[in-house]
């Protein structure tokens, strides 16, 4: 009988506040992060940027205090401020894929903490309604510019799933819609 260890727990700490991340998100939400973190990450290949998926704290106001996030998918590449499990810098890029217990917080606390962090491009994306919002930082404040519902029927007037996506920052990585949703059904 394998022991589990209970003192380690996934949270995040906004505003003073510790959210327990526990238990996992829906098996959905691991195929979806994974689709988009191996597209990036072969897009990366030899580039100074880094890609990580769920496992690096972004402390998006360091020098005011000891909040942190964890976002699902992040772009860094100034590592100078990678320091052990953690990030200070600015990313490039943020994913955030809902669950039903963070969708709130995703759409309006850490959007707004990315935003005042100065975070480039900001994408939530949905496996329940296989949905993606792409937000721009523009000005100081995140505009959204592109929002997509993945309608994959090839016989429907509104499909959609070849719709190519690319990143501002990193033009060349480019994904389809669909690929984002692969392997979900």
């Amino acid at each position: 009988m394998a022991l589990i260890n209970e003192s380690y727990r996934k949270q995040e700490k906004m505003d003073g506040i510790v959210y327990d991340m526990s238990p996992g998100p829906h098996y959905r939400h691991g195929i979806i992060n994974g689709n988009i973190y191996s597209i990036l990450k072969n897009g990366l290949k030899n580039h100074i940027c880094l890609v990580f998926m769920e496992n690096l704290d972004f402390k998006y106001h360091p020098e005011e205090s000891d909040d942190y996030v964890v976002p699902d998918i992040m772009i860094i590449c100034d590592r100078k401020y990678l320091n052990g499990g953690s990030y200070s810098g600015i990313p490039k890029f943020i994913v955030e894929t809902l669950s039903p217990s963070t969708a709130l917080r995703d759409k309006t606390t850490k959007k707004d903490a990315y935003e005042k962090a100065g975070v480039g491009e900001y994408w939530i994306v949905s496996p329940y309604g296989k949905t993606v919002e792409i937000y721009y930082l523009e000005n100081g404040k995140y505009m959204l510019k592109h929002h997509y519902i993945l309608q994959d029927d090839r016989e429907d007037d509104h499909y959609n799933a070849d719709t190519v996506i690319s990143l501002t920052a990193f033009p060349d990585i480019r994904m389809k819609l669909a690929d984002i949703f692969e392997s979900m059904d």
